[in-house]
């Protein structure tokens, strides 16, 4: 890498350079990757935390990551838990702030037209005799008996 920075100026050097270093760069990967496998295997059966811990390092996936800060709304870094706190207090504030207008409560009677007895005769006349109850438990036989 020193020799790379040092042929800053020419072109070329630096364009060899880089590849050495890249290959370099590439080959150390390469072998802790082969390691950490190697440590995987080790234990899987007898520690499996350790393993877990490994797969994790080689993934780069962690379940949670919090890094104990939070950007302002300027976008300032906070790192400060008391005033961290704060700002959720406030993102949470104007989350939930609520600015809708209040509507009047309708008040009508939304029953609707009154039911006709015509209406209802011919719902009778209509239903079919030796049906099943519905889930009112009253069978059209006995609605056709009660007549007014």
């Amino acid at each position: 890498m020193d020799e790379r920075r040092k042929a800053k100026g020419n072109k070329e050097e630096y364009k060899l350079q880089h590849k050495k270093v890249q290959e370099e760069c590439n080959r150390a990967k390469e072998n802790w990757i082969n390691n950490k496998c190697k440590d995987i295997d080790l234990h899987k059966k007898l520690d499996p935390k350790t393993m877990y811990k490994n797969i994790e390092e080689i993934t780069g996936k962690k379940a949670c990551s919090s890094t104990g800060c939070l950007k302002a709304k300027n976008g300032d870094i906070i790192k400060d838990k008391e005033r961290i706190l704060e700002r959720w207090a406030e993102y949470i504030e104007k989350l939930f702030n609520d600015n809708r207008k209040e509507y009047d409560v309708m008040k009508r009677n939304f029953a609707g037209p009154p039911i006709l007895k015509d209406e209802v005769r011919a719902a009778i006349r209509k239903m079919k005799s030796g049906k099943a109850t519905g889930p009112d438990k009253i069978s059209v036989e006995l609605i056709e008996a009660l007549e007014d």
